[in-house]
């Protein structure tokens, strides 16, 4: 007599390929692990406020490690929309802005509290976010690229040019909520919402919409006939997207504590963009370093520390604040044929090392750009 129950295959985990599924490190590989963790945490929590640090870190230094905090912010809201959806987003500069000069209006006009205000431009940031999804719903791929070109454009010759509410080429003051004026201070509060923007981004993914998300980057058509409502949750991915977008803009805004139109120009838009491509798409912490490198190449921080001045205004006669432009699109096409996965594919070996897998320095591969990234 035959058994007649069915074997299921099992499902695959986060078990790395190619590695037992018993694996557990041993006393002396938990320790290693633990000490990296905590190097990692003096790193991000200790060093950029001088705790224990073998240097002094003054505030200009510290507000550079703050903008990276924000940029990782708006990469991961630009993540959303390209590593989630697979839709292209070039005007994103608009969804930061309008969350910046938001806040700093609340903040400065309305005299109201700091905190309230980065919800209402998170709030603002969501609701321009699903108005242009909705707009643009039916379009894919280069169309729907050139539609968010169009609006980045429009946002920054027209909203961002109404004197009254952005103060114009005089820029609109935005200070600092009371505790947090000190540059140090802010670090913390900028992590602070990195990490809830992660937590956030986390629960998206693990969520029903997550899937459904994924499904519509793989083939709209299929997941239709799978009965998941497209429109309704592009138009959710939108949402998240600029809601993140928003809280950004208004921590960019007390950032800099006062801010002008020009700030939120094409620029920062292409700037997102190969924060997210080179970061890794759908990678976290891959997306969260690629930040973090270009805040610092950005400003100025890489070349400095590198002693490359000389180098690039000197011999090439390329001011510092566009090496960023220059760098990124030579690691983006490294990145597009060497590493697919970006920084995240990179790192991928270390990061399940600190997990509690076998060190696996072939993990995380990924052989080839999928079309599905980006449809255009």
């Amino acid at each position: 007599m035959s058994d007649a129950t069915t074997v299921l295959p099992a499902v695959p985990g986060e078990q790395p390929e190619g590695q037992p599924a018993h694996f557990r490190p041993g006393r002396g590989g938990w320790i290693a692990r633990g000490l990296v963790w905590a190097v990692l945490a003096w790193v991000v929590l200790g060093i950029p406020t001088n705790v224990l640090s073998p240097f002094e870190v003054g505030v200009t230094d510290v507000d550079v490690a703050s903008l990276a905090a924000i940029y990782a912010i708006g990469a991961l809201s630009l993540n959303v929309l390209l590593g989630y959806c697979g839709q292209i987003s070039l005007g994103h500069q608009a969804f930061v802005g309008v969350g910046a000069f938001a806040s700093a209006y609340i903040v400065t006009d309305l005299q109201l509290s700091f905190f309230l205000a980065v919800g209402v431009a998170a709030a603002f940031g969501a609701v321009q976010a699903v108005l242009l999804g909705a707009v643009s719903l039916r379009l894919t791929g280069l169309y729907f690229a050139l539609v968010t070109l169009a609006y980045g454009s429009f946002a920054q010759e027209t909203l961002f040019g109404l004197s009254s509410l952005t103060g114009g080429e005089g820029g609109k003051p935005a200070p600092r909520p009371d505790f947090f004026t000190s540059g140090y201070r802010y670090y913390y509060l900028c992590l602070g919402f990195l990490a809830v923007v992660l937590w956030l981004d986390w629960r998206l993914t693990s969520s029903k919409a997550g899937r459904a998300m994924a499904a519509l980057r793989e083939n709209p058509r299929v997941a239709a006939s799978y009965g998941i409502n497209v429109r309704a949750y592009i138009l959710v991915a939108f949402a998240v997207s600029g809601l993140f977008a928003g809280v950004a803009g208004a921590l960019v805004a007390h950032h800099d504590e006062v801010i002008v139109p020009s700030s939120f120009d094409f620029r920062l838009a292409l700037l997102f963009v190969l924060m997210t491509v080179v970061g890794g798409l759908r990678n976290r912490v891959g997306v969260v370093l690629g930040a973090v490198f270009f805040a610092l190449l950005e400003e100025g921080a890489l070349v400095s520390m590198f002693g490359l001045e000389g180098f690039f205004e000197g011999l090439l006669g390329l001011p510092t604040e566009f090496v960023s432009l220059v760098v990124g699109p030579i690691l983006l096409v490294l990145t597009l044929t060497l590493y697919p996965g970006g920084i995240g594919q990179q790192i991928a070996p270390i990061r399940l090392w600190l997990t509690g897998h076998r060190f696996d320095r072939h993990a995380g591969g990924v052989n080839d750009v999928e079309v599905t990234d980006v449809r255009a």
